[in-house]
Protein backbone atom coordinates (compact mmCIF):
# COMPACT_ATOMS: atom_id res chain seq x y z
CA UNK A 1 0.00 0.00 0.00
CA UNK A 2 1.29 3.70 -0.66
CA UNK A 3 -0.33 6.73 0.54
CA UNK A 4 0.98 10.50 0.24
CA UNK A 5 2.92 11.50 3.22
CA UNK A 6 4.30 14.58 4.61
CA UNK A 7 8.07 13.89 5.59
CA UNK A 8 7.02 14.27 9.31
CA UNK A 9 4.38 12.01 8.66
CA UNK A 10 6.45 9.35 6.84
CA UNK A 11 9.64 9.80 10.09
CA UNK A 12 6.75 8.86 12.20
CA UNK A 13 5.51 5.99 10.42
CA UNK A 14 9.15 4.96 10.35
CA UNK A 15 9.42 4.99 14.04
CA UNK A 16 6.35 2.95 14.51
CA UNK A 17 7.57 0.31 11.41
CA UNK A 18 11.29 0.00 12.79
CA UNK A 19 10.33 -0.54 15.78
CA UNK A 20 10.38 2.56 17.69
CA UNK A 21 9.33 1.78 21.60
CA UNK A 22 10.21 5.47 22.93
CA UNK A 23 9.42 8.79 21.21
CA UNK A 24 9.64 12.42 22.77
CA UNK A 25 9.85 15.70 21.52
CA UNK A 26 9.12 19.85 22.25
CA UNK A 27 6.92 20.95 19.75
CA UNK A 28 8.38 23.86 17.27
CA UNK A 29 7.55 24.23 13.48
CA UNK A 30 8.46 22.60 11.13
CA UNK A 31 9.05 19.37 13.43
CA UNK A 32 5.77 19.63 15.25
CA UNK A 33 3.35 16.91 13.48
CA UNK A 34 6.34 13.92 13.83
CA UNK A 35 5.49 13.46 17.41
CA UNK A 36 1.74 13.93 16.35
CA UNK A 37 1.65 11.12 14.66
CA UNK A 38 4.07 9.11 16.58
CA UNK A 39 1.25 8.99 18.98
CA UNK A 40 -1.20 7.57 16.97
CA UNK A 41 1.11 4.27 17.23
CA UNK A 42 0.34 2.18 20.34
CA UNK A 43 2.83 0.62 20.25
CA UNK A 44 5.46 3.70 20.97
CA UNK A 45 5.51 5.38 24.04
CA UNK A 46 5.12 9.08 23.23
CA UNK A 47 5.09 12.30 25.23
CA UNK A 48 5.40 15.97 24.68
CA UNK A 49 8.83 16.87 27.21
CA UNK A 50 9.14 20.40 28.90
CA UNK A 51 12.13 21.56 26.59
CA UNK A 52 14.29 20.23 24.00
CA UNK A 53 17.00 19.73 26.81
CA UNK A 54 14.93 17.48 28.67
CA UNK A 55 13.29 15.67 25.83
CA UNK A 56 16.57 14.57 24.94
CA UNK A 57 17.81 13.64 28.15
CA UNK A 58 14.38 11.48 28.43
CA UNK A 59 15.30 10.35 25.27
CA UNK A 60 18.90 9.01 25.94
CA UNK A 61 17.76 7.27 29.54
CA UNK A 62 15.25 5.42 27.15
CA UNK A 63 18.03 4.24 24.98
CA UNK A 64 20.39 3.36 27.52
CA UNK A 65 17.48 0.99 28.93
CA UNK A 66 17.42 -0.39 25.48
CA UNK A 67 14.96 0.74 23.71
CA UNK A 68 14.98 2.47 19.86
CA UNK A 69 14.34 5.63 20.27
CA UNK A 70 13.34 9.28 18.43
CA UNK A 71 13.34 12.19 19.75
CA UNK A 72 12.54 15.38 17.03
CA UNK A 73 12.46 19.26 17.74
CA UNK A 74 13.51 22.15 15.39
CA UNK A 75 16.75 23.29 14.46
CA UNK A 76 17.04 26.29 17.36
CA UNK A 77 15.54 23.43 19.75
CA UNK A 78 19.02 21.25 18.96
CA UNK A 79 20.78 24.29 20.46
CA UNK A 80 18.59 23.60 23.83
CA UNK A 81 20.11 20.18 23.50
CA UNK A 82 23.32 20.80 22.53
CA UNK A 83 24.47 20.03 26.33
CA UNK A 84 23.30 16.22 26.62
CA UNK A 85 24.17 16.08 22.69
CA UNK A 86 27.69 16.59 22.69
CA UNK A 87 28.06 14.30 25.45
CA UNK A 88 25.59 11.74 24.55
CA UNK A 89 28.06 11.54 21.70
CA UNK A 90 30.97 10.06 23.96
CA UNK A 91 28.36 7.41 25.60
CA UNK A 92 26.85 5.96 22.35
CA UNK A 93 23.55 4.44 22.49
CA UNK A 94 22.42 0.95 23.78
CA UNK A 95 19.30 1.18 21.93
CA UNK A 96 18.95 3.09 18.57
CA UNK A 97 18.93 6.52 19.28
CA UNK A 98 17.60 9.15 16.63
CA UNK A 99 18.16 13.04 16.49
CA UNK A 100 15.23 14.01 14.24
CA UNK A 101 16.62 18.23 13.48
CA UNK A 102 14.20 20.05 11.32
CA UNK A 103 16.03 22.89 9.98
CA UNK A 104 13.79 25.70 8.56
CA UNK A 105 15.67 27.38 5.03
CA UNK A 106 13.47 30.68 4.53
CA UNK A 107 12.83 30.71 7.95
CA UNK A 108 9.06 30.59 7.67
CA UNK A 109 8.67 30.19 11.24
CA UNK A 110 12.10 30.65 13.11
CA UNK A 111 14.32 33.42 14.48
CA UNK A 112 17.21 31.87 12.70
CA UNK A 113 17.93 29.69 9.60
CA UNK A 114 21.33 28.03 10.58
CA UNK A 115 22.54 25.03 9.28
CA UNK A 116 22.10 22.13 11.63
CA UNK A 117 24.56 19.79 9.54
CA UNK A 118 27.11 21.56 11.51
CA UNK A 119 26.09 20.00 14.60
CA UNK A 120 26.80 16.40 13.43
CA UNK A 121 30.53 17.54 12.50
CA UNK A 122 30.53 19.51 15.55
CA UNK A 123 29.43 16.49 17.72
CA UNK A 124 30.56 13.58 15.76
CA UNK A 125 27.98 11.73 14.97
CA UNK A 126 26.49 10.15 11.53
CA UNK A 127 23.94 12.41 9.78
CA UNK A 128 21.20 11.30 6.90
CA UNK A 129 19.53 13.70 4.84
CA UNK A 130 16.18 12.44 3.26
CA UNK A 131 15.43 13.37 -0.08
CA UNK A 132 11.58 12.93 -0.58
CA UNK A 133 9.18 11.35 2.62
CA UNK A 134 10.17 7.60 1.43
CA UNK A 135 13.24 8.23 2.10
CA UNK A 136 12.92 10.16 5.34
CA UNK A 137 10.46 6.79 6.27
CA UNK A 138 13.53 4.09 5.49
CA UNK A 139 16.29 6.60 7.09
CA UNK A 140 14.75 6.11 10.12
CA UNK A 141 15.35 2.08 9.97
CA UNK A 142 18.46 3.07 8.34
CA UNK A 143 19.69 5.41 11.44
CA UNK A 144 18.97 2.90 13.72
CA UNK A 145 20.71 0.38 12.05
CA UNK A 146 24.32 2.51 12.16
CA UNK A 147 22.80 3.79 15.84
CA UNK A 148 23.57 0.30 17.17
CA UNK A 149 26.33 -1.05 15.49
CA UNK A 150 28.46 2.13 15.57
CA UNK A 151 27.50 2.72 19.19
CA UNK A 152 25.96 6.35 18.33
CA UNK A 153 23.20 8.71 18.36
CA UNK A 154 22.47 9.62 14.50
CA UNK A 155 20.87 12.72 13.17
CA UNK A 156 17.94 12.81 10.80
CA UNK A 157 18.44 16.25 9.53
CA UNK A 158 14.78 17.78 7.72
CA UNK A 159 14.10 20.95 6.16
CA UNK A 160 10.81 22.63 5.98
CA UNK A 161 10.30 21.39 2.52
CA UNK A 162 10.74 17.62 3.43
CA UNK A 163 8.65 18.04 6.82
CA UNK A 164 5.48 19.24 5.27
CA UNK A 165 5.69 18.69 1.26
CA UNK A 166 3.58 15.23 0.84
CA UNK A 167 5.17 12.85 -1.70
CA UNK A 168 4.40 8.99 -2.25
CA UNK A 169 5.53 6.39 1.24
CA UNK A 170 4.88 2.57 0.85
CA UNK A 171 3.89 1.03 3.83
CA UNK A 172 5.21 -2.15 5.61
CA UNK A 173 5.12 -3.83 8.64
CA UNK A 174 6.13 -3.50 12.26
CA UNK A 175 9.35 -5.15 13.06
CA UNK A 176 9.04 -5.23 16.49
CA UNK A 177 12.70 -5.03 18.60
CA UNK A 178 13.46 -7.14 22.01
CA UNK A 179 14.23 -4.47 24.65
CA UNK A 180 18.04 -4.73 24.84
CA UNK A 181 19.32 -5.49 28.50
CA UNK A 182 20.85 -2.88 30.53
CA UNK A 183 23.88 -2.96 31.93
CA UNK A 184 25.06 -0.66 35.14
CA UNK A 185 28.58 0.33 33.36
CA UNK A 186 29.40 3.61 34.35
CA UNK A 187 32.79 3.38 32.29
CA UNK A 188 30.17 3.65 29.38
CA UNK A 189 27.35 6.10 30.57
CA UNK A 190 29.28 8.24 33.47
CA UNK A 191 30.96 11.01 31.69
CA UNK A 192 33.76 12.14 34.50
CA UNK A 193 37.17 13.21 33.05
CA UNK A 194 38.68 9.52 33.89
CA UNK A 195 36.05 8.11 31.82
CA UNK A 196 35.17 10.37 29.19
CA UNK A 197 39.07 10.72 28.08
CA UNK A 198 39.21 6.93 26.76
CA UNK A 199 35.55 7.30 25.04
CA UNK A 200 36.89 10.42 22.93
CA UNK A 201 39.30 7.65 21.91
CA UNK A 202 36.42 5.70 21.05
CA UNK A 203 34.81 8.26 18.79
CA UNK A 204 37.70 9.30 16.67
CA UNK A 205 37.91 5.36 15.68
CA UNK A 206 34.22 5.22 15.25
CA UNK A 207 34.30 8.26 12.64
CA UNK A 208 37.35 6.31 10.85
CA UNK A 209 34.86 3.34 10.64
CA UNK A 210 32.20 5.44 9.43
CA UNK A 211 34.00 7.38 6.42
CA UNK A 212 34.19 3.42 5.11
CA UNK A 213 30.48 3.37 5.56
CA UNK A 214 30.20 6.25 3.66
CA UNK A 215 32.10 5.08 0.66
CA UNK A 216 29.81 2.02 0.37
CA UNK A 217 26.17 2.46 1.82
CA UNK A 218 23.49 3.26 -0.79
CA UNK A 219 22.71 6.31 0.58
CA UNK A 220 25.24 7.97 -1.73
CA UNK A 221 25.20 7.06 -5.10
CA UNK A 222 25.45 8.77 -8.75
CA UNK A 223 22.99 9.15 -11.62
CA UNK A 224 25.25 9.10 -14.70
CA UNK A 225 24.47 11.28 -17.55
CA UNK A 226 26.01 13.82 -19.01
CA UNK A 227 30.01 14.57 -17.78
CA UNK A 228 30.18 17.71 -18.87
CA UNK A 229 28.60 19.12 -15.70
CA UNK A 230 28.80 16.98 -12.33
CA UNK A 231 26.75 17.82 -9.32
CA UNK A 232 27.30 16.80 -5.93
CA UNK A 233 23.77 17.46 -2.97
CA UNK A 234 22.15 16.34 -0.67
CA UNK A 235 18.16 16.43 0.54
CA UNK A 236 15.32 18.45 -0.98
CA UNK A 237 18.07 19.76 -3.43
CA UNK A 238 18.89 16.96 -5.09
CA UNK A 239 15.33 16.88 -5.99
CA UNK A 240 15.42 21.05 -7.45
CA UNK A 241 18.79 19.71 -9.55
CA UNK A 242 17.10 16.51 -10.94
CA UNK A 243 13.67 19.09 -12.19
CA UNK A 244 16.40 22.12 -13.23
CA UNK A 245 19.37 19.86 -14.67
CA UNK A 246 18.08 16.66 -16.06
CA UNK A 247 20.92 15.87 -17.90
CA UNK A 248 23.48 16.03 -15.57
CA UNK A 249 25.34 14.01 -13.69
CA UNK A 250 24.62 14.02 -10.45
CA UNK A 251 25.82 12.45 -6.85
CA UNK A 252 23.27 12.48 -3.99
CA UNK A 253 24.76 12.44 -0.50
CA UNK A 254 21.94 10.54 1.67
CA UNK A 255 24.74 9.91 4.08
CA UNK A 256 26.71 13.25 4.63
CA UNK A 257 28.58 12.89 7.20
CA UNK A 258 31.88 11.81 7.57
CA UNK A 259 31.29 12.33 3.46
CA UNK A 260 32.74 9.44 0.86
CA UNK A 261 35.92 10.77 0.05
CA UNK A 262 37.03 8.20 -2.02
CA UNK A 263 33.33 8.27 -4.21
CA UNK A 264 33.39 12.19 -4.06
CA UNK A 265 37.33 11.81 -5.81
CA UNK A 266 36.18 9.33 -8.22
CA UNK A 267 33.06 11.66 -9.11
CA UNK A 268 34.73 14.73 -9.41
CA UNK A 269 37.33 13.06 -11.79
CA UNK A 270 34.72 12.11 -13.90
CA UNK A 271 32.72 15.41 -14.64
CA UNK A 272 34.72 18.37 -16.85
CA UNK A 273 33.29 21.20 -14.36
CA UNK A 274 31.70 20.43 -11.06
CA UNK A 275 29.64 22.16 -8.78
CA UNK A 276 28.02 21.94 -5.02
CA UNK A 277 24.67 22.68 -4.32
CA UNK A 278 23.54 22.99 -0.91
CA UNK A 279 20.96 25.44 0.46
CA UNK A 280 22.60 27.89 3.51
CA UNK A 281 25.92 27.03 4.72
CA UNK A 282 28.31 25.59 2.73
CA UNK A 283 28.75 21.83 4.34
CA UNK A 284 29.90 19.80 1.58
CA UNK A 285 31.63 22.20 -0.54
CA UNK A 286 34.16 23.47 2.76
CA UNK A 287 34.79 19.53 2.46
CA UNK A 288 35.66 19.33 -0.61
CA UNK A 289 37.60 22.15 -0.96
CA UNK A 290 39.45 21.09 1.81
CA UNK A 291 40.55 17.68 -0.06
CA UNK A 292 42.04 20.35 -2.87
CA UNK A 293 39.12 19.24 -5.31
CA UNK A 294 38.57 22.18 -8.02
CA UNK A 295 34.98 23.10 -7.66
CA UNK A 296 32.00 25.69 -7.82
CA UNK A 297 29.51 26.42 -4.55
CA UNK A 298 29.10 29.69 -2.99
CA UNK A 299 30.56 31.63 -5.93
CA UNK A 300 27.43 31.32 -7.40
CA UNK A 301 24.62 30.39 -5.32
CA UNK A 302 23.05 31.81 -2.06
CA UNK A 303 23.93 31.46 1.62
CA UNK A 304 20.33 32.45 2.03
CA UNK A 305 17.14 30.92 2.11
CA UNK A 306 15.36 27.93 -0.11
CA UNK A 307 16.81 27.22 -3.53
CA UNK A 308 14.53 26.65 -6.35
CA UNK A 309 15.13 24.65 -9.52
CA UNK A 310 14.79 28.13 -11.81
CA UNK A 311 17.79 29.65 -9.76
CA UNK A 312 19.87 26.41 -9.74
CA UNK A 313 19.17 26.53 -13.85
CA UNK A 314 20.19 30.44 -13.71
CA UNK A 315 22.90 29.89 -11.88
CA UNK A 316 24.83 26.85 -13.91
CA UNK A 317 23.52 27.36 -17.13
CA UNK A 318 22.99 30.74 -17.21
CA UNK A 319 19.24 30.09 -18.47
CA UNK A 320 16.54 32.37 -17.08
CA UNK A 321 13.77 30.73 -16.54
CA UNK A 322 10.20 32.39 -17.16
CA UNK A 323 8.47 33.91 -14.39
CA UNK A 324 5.55 32.87 -13.48
CA UNK A 325 2.94 35.55 -12.55
CA UNK A 326 2.32 36.52 -9.25
CA UNK A 327 -0.53 36.14 -7.25
CA UNK A 328 -2.53 39.22 -7.43
CA UNK A 329 -3.77 39.44 -4.23
CA UNK A 330 -1.38 41.65 -1.61
CA UNK A 331 0.18 39.31 0.83
CA UNK A 332 -1.35 39.54 4.38
CA UNK A 333 0.78 39.80 7.13
CA UNK A 334 0.33 37.63 10.09
CA UNK A 335 -1.57 38.65 13.34
CA UNK A 336 -3.39 37.72 15.98
CA UNK A 337 -6.53 36.07 15.57
CA UNK A 338 -9.71 37.78 16.55
CA UNK A 339 -10.52 37.40 19.99
CA UNK A 340 -7.03 36.63 20.85
CA UNK A 341 -6.57 36.88 24.85
CA UNK A 342 -2.81 38.60 23.63
CA UNK A 343 -4.38 41.70 21.85
CA UNK A 344 -5.32 43.60 24.90
CA UNK A 345 -2.44 43.40 26.88
CA UNK A 346 -0.28 44.88 24.11
CA UNK A 347 -2.54 47.66 22.99
CA UNK A 348 -2.52 48.43 27.28
CA UNK A 349 1.59 48.30 27.10
CA UNK A 350 1.34 50.24 24.01
CA UNK A 351 -0.93 52.92 26.09
CA UNK A 352 0.99 53.03 28.80
CA UNK A 353 5.07 53.02 26.62
CA UNK A 354 6.23 49.98 28.26
CA UNK A 355 9.97 48.73 27.17
CA UNK A 356 8.34 44.86 26.20
CA UNK A 357 11.40 42.22 26.29
CA UNK A 358 9.69 39.57 24.51
CA UNK A 359 9.68 35.52 23.81
CA UNK A 360 8.72 32.80 21.47
CA UNK A 361 5.14 32.35 20.74
CA UNK A 362 2.31 33.78 19.52
CA UNK A 363 2.31 36.92 21.05
CA UNK A 364 5.48 37.89 19.16
CA UNK A 365 3.60 39.09 16.56
CA UNK A 366 2.97 41.92 19.19
CA UNK A 367 6.12 43.55 17.91
CA UNK A 368 3.67 44.23 14.55
CA UNK A 369 1.84 47.18 13.54
CA UNK A 370 -0.25 48.21 14.74
CA UNK A 371 0.27 46.82 18.18
CA UNK A 372 4.02 47.29 17.90
CA UNK A 373 5.02 46.71 21.60
CA UNK A 374 7.50 43.97 21.75
CA UNK A 375 11.09 45.53 21.45
CA UNK A 376 13.26 42.47 21.86
CA UNK A 377 12.83 39.13 21.13
CA UNK A 378 16.12 36.93 21.49
CA UNK A 379 15.43 32.96 22.45
CA UNK A 380 12.94 30.95 24.32
CA UNK A 381 12.70 32.05 28.12
CA UNK A 382 14.79 35.31 27.25
CA UNK A 383 12.47 38.36 27.76
CA UNK A 384 13.52 37.69 31.74
CA UNK A 385 16.79 37.67 31.26
CA UNK A 386 17.17 40.48 28.86
CA UNK A 387 14.58 42.63 31.26
CA UNK A 388 17.40 41.72 34.15
CA UNK A 389 19.97 42.89 32.15
CA UNK A 390 18.47 46.10 31.11
CA UNK A 391 18.04 46.62 34.48
CA UNK A 392 21.35 46.21 35.66
CA UNK A 393 22.71 48.33 32.73
CA UNK A 394 20.56 51.15 33.36
CA UNK A 395 18.44 50.77 36.94
CA UNK A 396 16.05 53.52 35.48
CA UNK A 397 15.06 51.46 32.91
CA UNK A 398 13.68 48.88 35.05
CA UNK A 399 10.37 51.25 36.03
CA UNK A 400 9.47 50.96 32.24
CA UNK A 401 10.45 47.52 31.05
CA UNK A 402 7.91 44.66 31.09
CA UNK A 403 8.99 41.09 30.46
CA UNK A 404 6.75 39.15 28.21
CA UNK A 405 6.47 35.21 28.53
CA UNK A 406 3.76 32.99 27.33
CA UNK A 407 2.63 29.57 29.51
CA UNK A 408 4.26 26.69 27.41
CA UNK A 409 7.67 28.85 26.76
CA UNK A 410 7.36 30.02 30.81
CA UNK A 411 7.29 26.19 31.38
CA UNK A 412 10.19 25.80 28.71
CA UNK A 413 12.85 27.58 30.13
CA UNK A 414 11.21 30.91 32.08
CA UNK A 415 11.61 29.32 35.31
CA UNK A 416 15.47 29.70 35.74
CA UNK A 417 15.00 33.35 34.56
CA UNK A 418 12.53 34.12 37.75
CA UNK A 419 15.17 32.44 39.96
CA UNK A 420 18.20 34.30 38.48
CA UNK A 421 15.76 37.60 39.08
CA UNK A 422 14.83 36.91 42.36
CA UNK A 423 18.60 36.07 43.36
CA UNK A 424 19.89 38.97 41.76
CA UNK A 425 17.56 41.57 43.18
CA UNK A 426 16.10 42.27 40.05
CA UNK A 427 13.03 44.31 40.28
CA UNK A 428 11.12 44.12 37.08
CA UNK A 429 7.99 42.88 36.59
CA UNK A 430 7.34 39.91 34.51
CA UNK A 431 3.39 38.76 32.70
CA UNK A 432 2.87 35.64 32.14
CA UNK A 433 0.56 35.49 29.22
CA UNK A 434 -1.24 31.82 30.27
CA UNK A 435 -3.72 31.00 27.20
CA UNK A 436 -3.86 27.42 28.49
CA UNK A 437 -2.35 25.80 25.31
CA UNK A 438 1.09 25.82 23.50
CA UNK A 439 -0.83 27.92 20.39
CA UNK A 440 1.80 28.84 17.92
CA UNK A 441 2.85 25.16 16.91
CA UNK A 442 -0.65 24.03 16.75
CA UNK A 443 -2.66 23.76 20.39
CA UNK A 444 -0.11 21.53 21.70
CA UNK A 445 -0.78 20.49 25.70
CA UNK A 446 2.30 21.47 28.59
CA UNK A 447 2.60 20.79 31.78
CA UNK A 448 -0.10 23.81 32.61
CA UNK A 449 -2.93 22.23 30.50
CA UNK A 450 -3.56 19.00 32.33
CA UNK A 451 -3.39 16.70 29.77
CA UNK A 452 -0.65 14.40 28.00
CA UNK A 453 0.04 13.83 24.52
CA UNK A 454 -2.40 11.19 24.28
CA UNK A 455 -4.86 13.11 25.84
CA UNK A 456 -4.82 11.67 29.52
CA UNK A 457 -5.39 13.65 32.63
CA UNK A 458 -2.53 14.92 34.76
CA UNK A 459 -1.21 17.33 37.08
CA UNK A 460 -1.57 20.77 36.46
CA UNK A 461 1.35 23.18 37.01
CA UNK A 462 -0.19 26.63 39.24
CA UNK A 463 2.15 29.44 37.88
CA UNK A 464 0.83 31.14 40.70
CA UNK A 465 2.16 28.72 43.20
CA UNK A 466 5.35 27.94 41.36
CA UNK A 467 6.32 31.55 41.43
CA UNK A 468 5.15 31.97 44.75
CA UNK A 469 6.80 28.75 45.92
CA UNK A 470 10.31 30.12 44.85
CA UNK A 471 9.62 33.59 46.60
CA UNK A 472 8.32 35.93 44.88
CA UNK A 473 5.83 38.16 47.07
CA UNK A 474 3.95 39.90 44.24
CA UNK A 475 1.69 37.94 42.60
CA UNK A 476 -1.09 38.62 40.60
CA UNK A 477 -3.68 37.43 38.48
CA UNK A 478 -5.78 39.22 35.59
CA UNK A 479 -8.13 38.77 33.08
CA UNK A 480 -6.51 40.61 29.60
CA UNK A 481 -10.18 41.94 28.35
CA UNK A 482 -10.48 44.02 31.94
CA UNK A 483 -8.71 46.36 30.18
CA UNK A 484 -8.76 49.18 32.67
CA UNK A 485 -8.07 46.98 35.63
CA UNK A 486 -5.10 45.39 33.73
CA UNK A 487 -3.91 48.96 32.84
CA UNK A 488 -3.98 49.86 36.70
CA UNK A 489 -2.14 46.94 37.74
CA UNK A 490 0.53 47.19 35.25
CA UNK A 491 1.11 50.99 36.15
CA UNK A 492 1.44 49.79 39.94
CA UNK A 493 3.91 46.82 39.44
CA UNK A 494 6.15 48.57 37.46
CA UNK A 495 6.62 51.47 39.93
CA UNK A 496 7.54 49.31 42.74
CA UNK A 497 11.13 48.42 42.81
CA UNK A 498 10.15 44.88 43.76
CA UNK A 499 10.03 41.83 41.71
CA UNK A 500 6.17 41.26 40.74
CA UNK A 501 4.84 38.49 38.16
CA UNK A 502 1.13 39.20 36.66
CA UNK A 503 -0.12 36.11 35.82
CA UNK A 504 -2.60 37.03 32.89
CA UNK A 505 -5.53 34.43 32.21
CA UNK A 506 -7.74 33.67 28.94
CA UNK A 507 -7.87 30.39 26.91
CA UNK A 508 -6.99 30.46 23.41
CA UNK A 509 -9.88 32.16 21.39
CA UNK A 510 -9.26 29.26 19.27
CA UNK A 511 -10.57 26.31 21.96
CA UNK A 512 -12.95 28.27 23.12
CA UNK A 513 -16.64 28.95 21.66
CA UNK A 514 -17.54 32.20 21.14
CA UNK A 515 -20.18 33.85 23.23
CA UNK A 516 -23.64 33.96 21.70
CA UNK A 517 -23.73 37.64 21.26
CA UNK A 518 -23.36 39.64 18.36
CA UNK A 519 -20.47 43.16 18.50
CA UNK A 520 -21.66 46.03 15.72
CA UNK A 521 -21.01 49.60 14.85
CA UNK A 522 -23.78 51.61 15.57
CA UNK A 523 -22.56 54.41 12.73
CA UNK A 524 -25.08 56.62 14.01
CA UNK A 525 -22.37 57.37 16.88
CA UNK A 526 -19.12 56.03 15.29
CA UNK A 527 -17.19 59.78 14.90
CA UNK A 528 -14.67 57.52 12.83
CA UNK A 529 -11.92 58.43 15.26
CA UNK A 530 -10.02 54.77 13.98
CA UNK A 531 -9.30 54.19 18.06
CA UNK A 532 -11.17 50.24 17.71
CA UNK A 533 -8.14 49.93 14.56
CA UNK A 534 -5.12 50.13 17.09
CA UNK A 535 -6.20 47.25 18.67
CA UNK A 536 -5.15 45.47 15.41
CA UNK A 537 -7.73 42.87 15.18
CA UNK A 538 -8.39 41.31 11.52
CA UNK A 539 -12.31 41.87 12.42
CA UNK A 540 -12.41 45.47 12.31
CA UNK A 541 -12.19 46.74 9.10
CA UNK A 542 -12.17 51.00 8.00
CA UNK A 543 -14.81 52.19 5.46
CA UNK A 544 -16.95 55.10 4.05
CA UNK A 545 -14.86 57.30 7.49
CA UNK A 546 -17.29 54.61 9.45
CA UNK A 547 -15.40 51.22 11.12
CA UNK A 548 -17.13 47.84 10.76
CA UNK A 549 -16.95 44.54 12.51
CA UNK A 550 -17.16 41.39 10.10
CA UNK A 551 -19.40 39.12 12.03
CA UNK A 552 -17.73 36.06 10.44
CA UNK A 553 -14.85 36.40 12.34
CA UNK A 554 -15.62 38.36 15.27
CA UNK A 555 -16.08 36.32 18.58
CA UNK A 556 -17.30 39.09 20.91
CA UNK A 557 -13.85 39.46 23.05
CA UNK A 558 -15.03 42.78 23.89
CA UNK A 559 -11.94 44.46 23.62
CA UNK A 560 -12.84 47.08 20.44
CA UNK A 561 -15.74 47.90 22.63
CA UNK A 562 -13.89 48.55 25.76
CA UNK A 563 -11.29 51.43 23.67
CA UNK A 564 -13.79 52.90 21.66
CA UNK A 565 -13.84 56.78 23.42
CA UNK A 566 -17.82 57.35 22.64
CA UNK A 567 -19.59 54.10 22.83
CA UNK A 568 -20.27 53.45 19.49
CA UNK A 569 -19.59 49.58 19.53
CA UNK A 570 -22.06 47.23 20.94
CA UNK A 571 -23.56 44.34 21.47
CA UNK A 572 -27.00 42.52 21.21
CA UNK A 573 -27.49 39.10 22.13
Amino acid sequence: MKKLLTGNEAIALGAWEYGVRFATAYPGTPSTETLENVAQYKEITSQWAVNEKVAFEVAAGAAMAGARTLVAMKHVGVNVAADPLFTMSYIGSNGGFVLMSADDPGMHSSQNEQDNRRYAKFSKIPLLEPADSQEAKDMVGTALDISEEYDTPVMLRTTTRISHSKSLVEYGQRQERELKEYERDPTKNVMMPAYARPKHIVVEERIEKLKEYAENTELNFVDWNNKDIGVITSGITYQYVKEALPEVSVLKLGFSYPMPEKKIRDFASKVKKLYIVEELDPFIEETVKSWGIDCTGKEIFSMLGEYTPAMIKEAILGIKAEEKEAYSAAIRPPVLCPGCPHRGVFYVLKKIRANVTGDIGCYTLGALPPLESMHTTLCMGASIGTALGMEKANPDLAKETVAVIGDSTFMHSGLTGVVDMLYNKGTGTIMVLDNSITAMTGHQHNPTTGYTLGMEETHVVDIEAVVKAMGVKRVFSIDPFELKDLEKLLKEEMATRELSVIVVKRPCALIIKPDPVRTYVDHDVCIGCKACMRVGCPAITFEDKKSNINDALCVSCGVCQSVCPVGAIKREE
